[in-house]
């Protein structure tokens, strides 16, 4: 996913423009670095999150789920020490991304969204790795401090916007989806601490926070949904690498159908009196949703072959591709879970496919517009 600013084509340079080896780093740009660029942590953490859930097992695919889960760490860890170094070498130009500049400023989703999807997948992935107990302790730190994280921007952003941020409904897209997807994240990852923590008031304490968490994040969802499709039918997207934002969409659609499962599992031991009515509640409204995600994705992918033939270039918005998709990837295979109907599995390996293509896709463009210096690269 990419800032307006970070859309900028990726042409070949000559070969005498093209900055060596040795050179690469000293010409990297962190000023530029925006929040944007977490959206490539979300995308790894989640083709090895599903490669944990996927009904399939094929072999190779844990050791696959393995390999990107500490890809995403790594990532996680890296990009983390360069917004550090931007956050206080250039602090006019992260003042600027957050308060004045809305195009960048709703990509603040994007870092508690990694935090939360890198931590889960440390305790479905990296347990068998660095043993349990560990595993459970740094998940339970990734999830709080970006379950706090989620919190603050989900209010945060849109105070921004009603006090601050010169904006239009009218000119909405779907980037405006991001700061209060990362709830719904919170409330998907969160379940999967709960056998971890002691019996009685903490697991009824963690378990009703992610209900809450939940609401918070659908129903700022159904607020926002309205507003951004008035933008897309009256303004339609302002650039054509922002096509790929469409898939947007897609991110709280699929991950609220995996919250409902997860939370409907986690309620069994925890909240015998309403577990009897979650599971069926989680398998009725995923389906309907899954329906609709299915709907938008064929819509998604027209538009986008389409942007394809009409020339868009590669930009960060690529990642776009990505995370909602292995939502749908987590939300189906929970579906085929709870359900047994084969229908479901066959749509979550599909798009468990789907997925790795679009994190090829994404991961080879930034791989090599940062060789390039097109990303990143100073002027």
């Amino acid at each position: 996913m990419s800032t307006l600013a970070d859309a900028r084509p990726l042409t070949r340079p000559s070969r005498s423009s093209r900055p060596s080896r040795s050179s690469l780093g000293a010409r990297l740009d962190l000023a530029q670095l925006g929040p944007n660029w977490y959206a490539a942590v979300m995308g790894t953490a989640i083709l090895g999150n599903g490669a944990a859930v996927l009904p399939l097992r094929p072999p190779g695919l844990i050791g696959f789920g393995e390999v990107m889960w500490a890809l995403g760490l790594a990532a996680l860890l890296v990009l983390g020490a360069a917004r550090l170094v931007h956050l206080t070498r250039h602090r006019e130009a992260a003042r600027t991304q957050l308060l004045d500049n809305p195009a960048t400023a709703v990509f603040y989703g994007c870092p508690p969204m990694a935090l939360l999807s890198v931590g889960l997948g440390t305790l479905l992935l990296g347990s068998r790795v660095i043993g349990t107990g560990p595993a459970v302790a740094v998940d339970a730190v990734l999830w709080g401090v970006g379950t706090l994280y989620a919190l603050a921007v989900a209010g945060g952003i849109p105070y921004l916007m009603i006090t601050r941020h010169p904006v239009s409904a009218l000119e909405a897209n779907p980037t405006w989806l991001l700061p209060v997807v990362a709830p719904l994240v919170a409330s998907a990852t969160g379940p999967a601490l709960v056998p971890h923590l002691p019996a009685g008031l903490p697991q009824q304490a963690m378990l009703y926070a992610c209900w809450a968490l939940f609401g918070i994040g659908l129903l700022a969802t159904l607020v926002l949904l309205p507003v951004v499709f008035t933008g897309l039918f009256h303004s339609k997207l302002p650039t054509l690498v922002l096509t790929p934002s469409l898939f947007l969409v897609l991110g709280p659609l699929g991950q609220s159908v995996t919250a409902v499962h997860q939370l409907a599992d986690a309620a069994r031991p925890v909240l015998p009196a309403l577990a009897p009515a979650m599971l069926p509640f989680a398998e009725l409204y995923g389906v309907a949703v899954l329906g609709v995600a299915m709907l938008w994705l064929a819509v998604a992918l027209t538009a986008n072959l389409r942007a394809r033939r009409a020339g868009m270039p590669f930009a960060m918005t690529w990642w776009a591709y990505t995370f909602p998709i292995g939502t749908c990837v987590t939300g189906a295979s929970a579906l085929a879970r709870h359900t047994g109907f084969g229908g479901f599995t066959a749509i979550a390996a599909g798009l468990y496919l789907l997925l790795a293509t679009a994190w090829v896709l994404a991961a080879g463009g930034t791989a090599a517009g940062l060789a390039r210096g097109r990303l990143l690269g100073r002027a």
